[in-house]
Order: C-alpha cells, then structure tokens, then sequence
C-alpha cells in the first residue's frame, strides 16, 4: 500500500489522539450527562480504533503502560455493555 503524504510529516498520531480524545468526551457525555450505557460505550469502543500511541507500533514492543490502558480501555467497554444489559 502506497500512502501519500501532503506535508513533510506523518499526521497520523495528531489525528489519531485527536479522533481518540473526542469519542472518549463523547462517550463521558453520553454516560454522565443522558445516562446512556450504550451510546457511551459505543463511543469508547469507537475510540479504541484510533490509537492513541504509536500505530505503527507492535503489541509486544509497545512499553508496559499503553497495554495496561489499552487493555483497561477494553474491559472498561466490556463493563458498560453489560451494565446496558442489565437495565
């Protein structure tokens, strides 16, 4: 795959971070202000396809901590669906 780049630096990881931060206010929106366990964990599921790291790097390279968070973003998603569900 050839990507093309319109300046002279990768803007992934802005993007990324950025697209990362939004769903996850929306999601804190949706979970504290309307009280919707399911849009707000949508929204942190949506996040976690925006890394909000490095992309390009591998799991087993990545440091401790971004698996740690990465992984608690995950379960944390897991908890909201099943608390949708309950209800």
């Amino acid at each position: 795959m050839h990507t093309v780049k319109t300046s002279g630096r990768d803007n992934t990881r802005i993007v990324n971070r950025t697209m990362y931060s939004i769903f996850v206010l929306m999601s804190g929106y949706f979970l504290f202000f309307r009280g919707d366990y399911g849009d707000a964990a949508a929204n942190l599921g949506i996040a976690l396809i925006f890394d909000p790291f490095n992309p390009q790097q591998t799991w087993k390279d990545r440091p401790l901590y971004q698996r740690v968070w990465m992984i608690v973003h995950v379960v944390v998603v897991l908890i909201m669906f099943v608390l949708q569900f309950s209800r």
